[in-house]
Formats: structure tokens, C-alpha cells, sequence
């Protein structure tokens, strides 16, 4: 299909600037992830998911970086839907928007269940036929948000952003007392036999890179930036640099939790809160001797997902308008609002399936969905990236082949029936495809 076609649809108007580019990276990377993958995680690996939080770190380095220089050299909104169109074929690049709209739209629920969830328990409200309504209503407001504008939805998550932040800084550091005086138990043996460690926990080789795997979703919010390559100032210069500061804070910020936390309370503390209503990292504070920490963490979890959902919807709603724009779906969603420069249509489309998601959202499959799926996802960002020119490319070619093969051989250590279901929906998002394509090409010719 012909990539001329994203031309004659009016551009969105670039409001953002380095340090919300950032800011936004970080909404969407610093949420779900570290305040649940890393419980989920660590009931895989044990003691080892800090490797895997490194493991996953570097992996993720690589992808930042092919996505920095893809989106410096086309900054479009859609980011791996729209590289996969230009450096690679029209199948593969739908076939990473439609991944990253079904997995994203499934985490940008579980965000919003998470919030209500977490909201209500910070209130000691536990009745459960309140989650669904304070979860659909938070996907409304923010959603309502969104579609105001890019500016103010930036703003929103600065805000959300640094209280997530400043909360996480209070974890580390009211762990390091409980870090020091028990890590040396809690972190020995650093690698346990899968024998030692209770169903349904992985342990061994194969725990610790399905561990790998879980913590390397934590990280991929930094696409957020590639897709709204459109709406940044200078994208060359600032995309790059802002992929690269956000995977750094990142970096530092999960190691520093994970390393604190499984020292302070053991990988088995993290592991049993996957089945409860609150946050590993809030469950861990309440062992520590500092009061007020769990409250502290908690207020971080509830922006966190705030800020995960907002900047999902962001994400989703421009992947849509381009998927709009090239006919792989419906053409109202590649429409833009004049007033708000702002994809109206996908904006509101995003929300919608969002909310109906929120009614029968599972945080833990959903988590493991979204692991094979955007792994890959980032594996055809890879391959974009390789096929990039002289002049193009920012880093070696080394970089995105590592990033490729990372991503592939990781993607199926989830449980097969995550990425036999995953493969699945492949499979059905290309037949709608292919489908559409033939009789669009029919139409044509018939006109």
C-alpha cells in the first residue's frame, strides 16, 4: 500500500518540547510496571528478578534507541505501525498497530481497574461493585481530557508524573534501613532451582527469562514518545534525546526499587501479593519502620495508573488515527478536530474500548498478554531500524539486531497459552487485513 497516502490528512500541531516529551515517557513507562510486574516477576525468578530488571534495562536500551532514530528520521504520529510501512511491508507494519492496539487498549484497562482498585483501598472502601464504576469513570475523565488538546493533557501529566515519582524516591529510601539488615538473607541464594521455588512460580533458567520478559513491558512506555513523533518540537533533536533521559531515569529508578525492596522483605513478600488488592511495593512499605511509607506508595499507585491510562490513550489514539489515514481502519479515525488539532474520532473510539475492557479486566493475564505482544511489536521496530540508511541511522546497526533477537527469543517465554493466543490474534488481525485490502482494490477498479 502506498505510503503517500498519510499526506493529503491535515498534521497535528507540535506543542510539546523536551522535557514534556520526557515527562511523558515517564508517565507511561513509570506506572503498572514497577508497581506490579516486579511482584510478578519475582514470583518467576525469586531473588534473580533484579537481573532480570537489568536484563530487561539493556534489552530495552536497544529498542529505545532504534525507536529514537526512527522516529527522528520520520516523525509521524503511529511510530512502529508507520515504520514497518516505510522500511519494511504493509503486512508487518499493520500487523505492529494492531498489536500494540490489542495490547495496549488491554493495559490501559487493567490501569484503570488498578486505580479504582487502589483508590478504594486507600479509602478502606472494599466493596467490589465500586471497581468497575470508578474505573470506567476514570477512563471518561481522562479520556474527556484528551481529546481537549495535547497541551493540557501534557501539563496533566507533569503533574500526575512527579507525585508517581516523588513517592517511589520515599520507597527507596525508607527501605534502605530494612535493605541493609536483612538483604543478606533475602538475597541468598541469588538463583534458585524451579524446585525451590512453589507453583505458580517458574524459578530456574526459564524463570528468570520469563522474569526477563514481565519486567521488559515495564519499560516500553519510551514509545509513547516515537508515536507522538507529530506533536514534538524539533523531533530530530528532541525525540532521541528524550527517548534516551527517559530509559535512563527509568533505569536507575527500577533497579533502585527492585533491589531495595527484595532486599527488605524477600522475593517470596513480593511474589504472594500478586493475588492481593494492593500493590507489591505497598505491601513491602508496610514492613518498613517509617510511618506513613505504605500511604505515600499507595498515592504513587493511584497516579501512577493515572498517568499509564492518560498516556495510553494518547498512544492508542494516534496509532488509530494513522491506521485511519491508511484505510486499515475505518477513514473517520483518521480525521483531525480543527479547534484542538486533536484525532477526535480515535480519541473517543480509544476510550470506548478502554471502558468496555474495564468490565472484565485481569491484571495478570493481561500483564503476560502484553509481554508477547509488544515483544513483538519492538521486534519490528528492530527490524525497521536495520533496514535504516547511512544518513538515516544515529547508532550502529549492531544496536537494533540485538534489540530484534532480544525481543523474538524473549516473546516465548510467557506461558503458551499467552503466546499461542497472541499468534492467534496475529492471525485474525491480517485476515481483516488482507480482507480489507482486496476489496478496497476491487472498489478501485470498479470505479
Amino acid at each position: 500500500m502506498p505510503s503517500e497516502g498519510t499526506q493529503q490528512y491535515p498534521a497535528l500541531q507540535r506543542e510539546v518540547g523536551l522535557f514534556g516529551a520526557v515527562m511523558m515517557g515517564l508517565g507511561s513507562i513509570v506506572g503498572t510496571g514497577v508497581f506490579v510486574s516486579i511482584g510478578i516477576a519475582a514470583g518467576a525468578a525469586g531473588p534473580a528478578v533484579v537481573l532480570a530488571i537489568a536484563v530487561a534495562a539493556v534489552v530495552a536500551a536497544c529498542n529505545g534507541l532504534s525507536s529514537a532514530q526512527l522516529a527522528a528520521s520520520h516523525p509521524l504520529s503511529g511510530g512502529t505501525y508507520e515504520y514497518g510501512y516505510r522500511w519494511l511491508h504493509p503486512t508487518l507494519g499493520f500487523t505492529a498497530g494492531w498489536m500494540f492496539l490489542c495490547a495496549k487498549t488491554a493495559s490501559a484497562a487493567t490501569a484503570a481497574l488498578g486505580f479504582a482498585g487502589y483508590t478504594l483501598a486507600i479509602l478502606a472502601q472494599n466493596g467490589s461493585d465500586r471497581l468497575v464504576p470508578l474505573a470506567v469513570a476514570a477512563v471518561v475523565i481522562l479520556t474527556a481530557l484528551v481529546a481537549s488538546g495535547i497541551r493540557r493533557s501534557s501539563f496533566a501529566n507533569v503533574a500526575i508524573v512527579s507525585v508517581t515519582l516523588v513517592s517511589l524516591v520515599l520507597f527507596v529510601l525508607a527501605g534502605l534501613p530494612a535493605a541493609f539488615a536483612r538483604g543478606a538473607d533475602n538475597l541468598t541464594p541469588f538463583f534458585r532451582p524451579a524446585a525451590d521455588i512453589p507453583p505458580p512460580a517458574g524459578g530456574g533458567l526459564g524463570g528468570l527469562l520469563e522474569a526477563c520478559a514481565l519486567m521488559f513491558v515495564a519499560y516500553t512506555g519510551y514509545g509513547r514518545i516515537a508515536t507522538l513523533g507529530e506533536e514534538i518540537h524539533e523531533p530530530r533533536r528532541s525525540i532521541p534525546r528524550a527517548i534516551v533521559v527517559t530509559l535512563l531515569v527509568t533505569m536507575v529508578l527500577y533497579v533502585s526499587v527492585g533491589m531495595v525492596g527484595v532486599a527488605a522483605v524477600g522475593a517470596e513478600g513480593f511474589a504472594t501479593t500478586r493475588t492481593t488488592p494492593a500493590a507489591p511495593l505497598q505491601v513491602a512499605a508496610r514492613q518498613f519502620d517509617v510511618p506513613g511509607a505504605a500511604t505515600a506508595v499507595a498515592i504513587g499507585a493511584i497516579t501512577a495508573m493515572l498517568g499509564v491510562l492518560l498516556n495510553l490513550i494518547l498512544g492508542l489514539s494516534r496509532v488509530l488515527l494513522s491506521m485511519g489515514r491508511r484505510r486499515d481502519m475505518p477513514a473517520l479515525f483518521g480525521t483531525v478536530a480543527g479547534a484542538s488539532s486533536t484525532p477526535l474520532p480515535a480519541v473517543v473510539a480509544v476510550g470506548l474500548a478502554i471502558a468496555g475492557l474495564a468490565t472484565i479486566g485481569d491484571m495478570k493475564t493481561t500483564w503476560s498478554f502484553s509481554a508477547f505482544t509488544v515483544l513483538v511489536y519492538y521486534a519490528i521496530t528492530n527490524l525497521a531500524a536495520i533496514r535504516l540508511s547511512a544518513s538515516e541511522r544515529l547508532y550502529p546497526r549492531w544496536i537494533p539486531w540485538a534489540g530484534s533477537c532480544s525481543c523474538l527469543f524473549l516473546a516465548f517465554w510467557v506461558e503458551p497459552r499467552i503466546w499461542l493466543a497472541g499468534l492467534g490474534l496475529i492471525g485474525a488481525g491480517l485476515i481483516w487485513h488482507w480482507t480489507a485490502q482486496s476489496l478496497r482494490r476491487r472498489a478501485n477498479g470498479t470505479s
